[in-house]
């Protein structure tokens, strides 16, 4: 397995106190398969991503939303190169 640190820790107190706008960040440790790592490295080289965190933060805006749909009833439609309209099977 692969560790990916997705985001860095926010700066010292006495920092922090001085940039009032300055986000806390927390940091993730993730445990990747090597399947997983190569289709991660593969999604940041198709979508020209800086970096690994802004993978996963752009795949969980796109999770979320696709979750808000679903539970809103609504359903996501595939069309092949033949023109065949099928639903898209996710979250099986």
């Amino acid at each position: 397995m692969t560790a990916l640190t997705i985001a860095s820790v926010a700066t010292n107190s006495e920092t922090r106190a001085k940039t009032d706008q300055r986000v806390k960040k927390d940091r993730v440790q993730l445990d990747f398969a090597p399947r997983s790592m190569a289709r991660l490295n593969a999604l940041k080289t198709k979508t020209e991503a800086s970096s690994y965190a802004e993978v996963v933060k752009n795949a969980l805006r796109i999770y979320e939303a696709l979750i808000e749909e679903t539970e809103d009833g609504k359903q996501f439609l595939t069309r092949d190169k033949d023109g065949v309209v099928a639903p898209l099977r996710m979250f099986l």
